[in-house]
């Protein structure tokens, strides 16, 4: 019977070491047994006074161990220890059930005050337990918005036993306590000169020159060292050198998103740990399954920083997981996520999908940096979300005070780049005019002029604004703006921010003949819209280009009866121009006498439309609409149509139908 009770109580003795006290047990009463098992349980529970808790914790302990063994207790006759060599795995495997109980009850509590009361005497407690605690309690124990814990828990008893623990005697700390007690200290604002955080950065430091430490403490303290130090910290690159002869398989996910966390901040030196980069790259494709959507954004963001384009094969398959993340991202994190696709170039359709569905129920809820970065994103990328698109639209008109002067240019940018006109374009005009009113100076001159020239690509042109946009003041503000940026690429957006009042010009004159304010001065206006980088126009496609030049030939006879990339006086480049005389005949391209009309062929290939859509974006519509306005003959070749066609003989017929349909008196 004596070593049934014994058995029942060994699981709480972890220290306990059987091979040498068997002897010693059988010689003892069943008395003295149990004041030996009273005195090593009576320190090691202490730190958990609550009695019911110690007597479903024993229960727990016992249960786990006789089910996991598939043994019931042996009867009083039979011996309870007949396998001597299998204790010392039995004491650790309670030692882990202790250990696993303990952290699940830790991460169940709310508060510093619940951590406290369930600590009790944190001196008994081993030191990455007591690690733990400190830790918790620097999560829970923080007010909203503040960086340090309340005073009533700093002059706890418990809380300064705990810390006295880690300040006495470091080298004393197993690797896992140090470094937990050091990540717990970084949650708060502590001083960087105090005592606790200097002998644990030390003794960390101490550890890494030894070559002691293991990853997860490496990756510790290299983000510790970067948040007390920076990242000019000359220790991350000797963190960064021994994770280098880390083998990967063997390193938790949670510490490779920590690697790239570590790298990002030494992105300066990423051409030097390129192959550890490519390394941990294709080690990650592995664990992308296995990714919270915290870890998701921060390896994109990582992915970003350290400009790592190749690793495309990794931003695909993440963004498959994001598919699946969207409603779970925070506000922040999904703004990150839709920044590196943006970067990487990265959309597929399963994402618009989620990113439709989530942005449409939570738009009036979602942060205006989220709403402008996911309308950013479909503008950049040329998708025509009509959900999102309309759900922008309500949200602006409903909360458009929540919206910054760049983000209310991002929404219309987006407008009018995939020249779409949401359901209450009234309402949201109305209200942008009024908003553009009330805060005309608060928005910075190239936002403002961004803001209005998109307006007019969707044909709500600014007439109220035009006499500013031209005033020399206005001009001096955005020129001013111009000149002090200096470097490349804002020397292509200066050409830009030219070609866009010249555009709105043009505009006045064109679709405004009413407005009879003040005109761009000729030394403002530019004399081309087509320029190699920032453009109002859409470089023709090549290879379209070269199908619909030869269909051409055989259809008009001859090269001579038709002009490529004609520079208009009016800025605009057209892709194919043939002229007419008064009877309908093609002239030569080189005869400017006796010209009557004027055929223009906007040859359209895919990025002159949203994404998988034959819908033109708005530049490429205003220009064919200019170009009407101005006498020309418009005649599109769009590539859909184009890809239709089997031969080169269906090519020439379908260009006779084309010029034909748009003027009978064509002749060759």
């Amino acid at each position: 019977m004596a070593l049934i009770i014994l058995r029942r109580n060994l699981c709480h003795l972890s220290d306990f070491r059987v091979h040498g006290a068997l002897a010693a047990l059988k010689i003892q009463p069943v008395s003295h047994v149990h004041k030996v098992v009273r005195e090593h349980l009576g320190p090691r529970f202490s730190l958990r006074p609550p009695e019911p808790f110690r007597a479903s914790f024993h229960d727990a302990c016992c249960k786990e161990f006789h089910s996991e063994n598939g043994k019931d207790l042996p009867p009083e006759h039979e011996p309870a220890f007949s396998h001597v060599h299998d204790w010392d795995s039995f004491e650790q495997n309670l030692k882990t059930m202790d250990e696993q109980i303990f952290y699940r009850r830790l991460n169940h509590f709310t508060s510093s005050e619940e951590v406290l009361s369930f600590i009790n005497t944190p001196q008994a407690l081993p030191d990455t337990m007591a690690a733990a605690a400190l830790q918790r309690i620097c999560e829970v124990g923080k007010a909203d918005g503040e960086q340090r814990l309340p005073k009533a828990i700093l002059e706890n008893h418990i809380f300064q036993a705990l810390c006295v623990q880690f300040e006495q005697e470091p080298s004393k700390l197993s690797d896992a306590g140090l470094v937990t007690a050091l990540q717990a200290l970084t949650l708060l604002d502590v001083d960087p000169q105090s005592n606790l955080l200097l002998n644990l950065v030390a003794e960390c430091q101490h550890r890494l020159q030894k070559g002691g430490l293991e990853v997860h403490g490496l990756c510790v303290l290299g983000e510790i060292l970067i948040k007390l130090q920076g990242p000019g910290c000359g220790t991350l690159d000797l963190i960064i050198y021994q994770l280098q002869s880390e083998k990967l398989e063997n390193v938790p996910s949670e510490d490779i998103v920590a690697l790239y966390r570590i790298l990002q901040a030494r992105a300066d030196k990423a051409d030097q740990h390129q192959t550890f980069l490519n390394k941990i790259n294709n080690f990650s494709l592995s664990i992308v399954s296995s990714l919270s959507p915290k870890s998701i954004s921060q390896i994109l963001t990582a992915l970003v920083a350290l400009d790592q384009t190749q690793a495309l094969p990794l931003v695909i398959k993440l963004g498959k997981y994001v598919v699946r993340h969207i409603p779970h991202f925070t506000n922040v994190e999904l703004k990150k996520v839709l920044e590196a696709f943006i970067y990487f170039g990265h959309n597929d359709r399963f994402l618009t999908a989620a990113l439709e569905q989530h942005v449409a129920s939570l738009c009036f809820t979602l942060d205006a940096e989220v709403v402008s970065t996911v309308t950013e994103y479909c503008s950049r990328k040329r998708i025509l979300s009509e959900p999102i698109l309309n759900a922008v639209a309500e949200t602006f008109v409903c909360q458009s005070e929540k919206f910054s002067p760049n983000q209310i240019s991002e929404l219309m940018v987006a407008f009018g780049k995939l020249n779409y006109l949401p359901p209450n374009a009234p309402a949201l005009f109305r209200k942008l005019e009024d908003t553009l009113f009330a805060h005309f100076n608060s928005f910075p001159p190239k936002t403002l002029l961004k803001l209005l020239h998109s307006c007019s690509l969707i044909e709500h042109h600014p007439v109220n604004f035009m006499a500013k946009l031209f005033s020399p003041y206005f001009l001096q503000r955005l020129l001013g703006e111009l000149v002090s940026t200096l470097n490349f690429e804002e020397s292509h957006l200066d050409r830009l921010s030219l070609a866009q009042l010249t555009q709105l010009l043009l505009t006045s004159i064109l679709e405004c003949p009413f407005y009879k304010g003040p005109k761009l001065l000729p030394k403002y206006q530019v004399q081309s819209f087509l320029t190699p980088c920032c453009s109002l126009e859409t470089p023709v496609d090549f290879q379209l280009y070269k199908s619909v030049m030869s269909g051409l030939i055989d259809f008009l006879g001859a090269r001579q009866y038709f002009a490529s990339k004609v520079l208009t006086p009016y800025c605009y480049t057209i892709d194919v121009e043939i002229k007419l005389d008064e009877e309908g005949f093609v002239l030569p391209f080189t005869v400017n006498e006796d010209v009557h009309k004027r055929v223009a062929l906007c040859i359209d290939g895919p990025k002159r439309f949203c994404l998988n859509s034959t819908h033109l974006l708005g530049k490429e519509a205003t220009k064919q609409r200019h170009l009407h306005l101005l006498g020309y003959e418009v005649v599109q070749i769009p590539y859909y149509e184009i890809e239709m066609l089997k031969s080169r003989l269906e090519l020439v017929e379908y260009l006779q139908r084309k010029l034909f349909s748009q003027n009978t008196g064509i002749y060759w």
